[in-house]
């Protein structure tokens, strides 16, 4: 991840933490001392968040070095070193929360996305993030979901037509919201219409859609659906999608699975620090 992406991240979560410096171990700690330290798995997991958590430790101390013994993307197991540190005692305790919370949590997505990702091994459908993310953190999380093998939609508002409920209510029809689309976006920019129903999304292809996302639909809904578009357009699939059922609805001739769990309701995986003296 890029420096101008994350640091402003990494610095807000500094200030909130050091505020005026860590009173703790400024007091206690002679200013020489110098430390190495480890980060420890406690689970296994899939690792998300080291360019982070290494910045960190750059931003209180350059002189801090941070030696990563596994890379984003890769598997580890409890018990494994994920990195080892060496510097000033007090600059890793500075920087040891704020990193392991990012590791934390952004391996915890990156592990959650990899177990929708291995229940689908062998078929074509592809794992979409949503927007239902931390906000100010959305795209550490997106990037998380990326090391999962997971793929990103959207990334804000910005990026593409995806007309909603809300939507139809105000415009009145999927037919007059494409039409609007169509003729007001940039070419090239994709759009995409949420359906519940078999006759919105034959409305919505037969308008020049996209890409139809078929929402909290019934398996016997969703198998009309891929029958009655024949592969014309791709199909997502959203709404309280979980992990026991997501294979069925891969087996259907589904393209995209989306899954809001992936980043609002994720476990944070156990990773921890410690000292191994100087």
């Amino acid at each position: 991840m890029k420096g101008k992406t994350i640091d402003p991240i990494i610095e807000a979560a500094l200030q909130e933490d050091l505020p005026q410096g860590d009173i703790t171990s400024e007091s206690i700690i002679p200013d020489g001392s110098r430390s190495r330290a480890i980060i420890l798995a406690k689970e296994d997991g899939i690792l998300a968040g080291m360019d982070v958590a290494s910045r960190v430790f750059e931003k209180i101390d350059p002189d801090v070095e941070f030696k990563r013994e596994k890379d984003d993307g890769q598997k580890f197991s409890k018990g494994e070193t994920l990195a080892e540190l060496e510097g000033s005692s007090i600059s890793i305790l500075k920087g040891e929360r704020t990193a392991l919370n990012f590791l934390q949590r952004m391996s915890g997505i990156a592990t959650t996305t990899g177990r929708f990702v291995e229940a689908l091994k062998g078929t074509r459908t592809k794992i979409l993030d949503t927007r239902k993310t931390t906000p100010g953190l959305r795209n550490l999380e997106k990037y998380a979901v990326k090391m999962g093998g997971g793929q990103n939609h959207r990334r804000n508002l910005s990026e593409m037509v995806l007309i909603k409920d809300n939507h139809l209510k105000l415009v009145g029809s999927i037919s007059e919201a494409v039409k609007r689309a169509k003729e007001r976006v940039a070419p090239g920019i994709k759009v995409e219409v949420e359906a519940t129903c078999l006759a919105e999304v034959q409305e919505a292809v037969r308008s020049g859609a996209d890409m139809v996302m078929l929402d909290n639909m019934s398996m016997g809904k969703m198998k009309e659906v891929v029958k009655w578009v024949e592969g014309r357009i791709p199909l997502e699939v959203s709404g309280s999608v979980t992990l026991s059922k997501i294979r069925e609805i891969a087996a259907l001739g589904i393209d995209f699975i989306s899954v809001g769990s992936l980043t609002h309701s994720y476990r944070s995986v156990d990773i921890s620090m410690e000292f191994m003296g100087e």
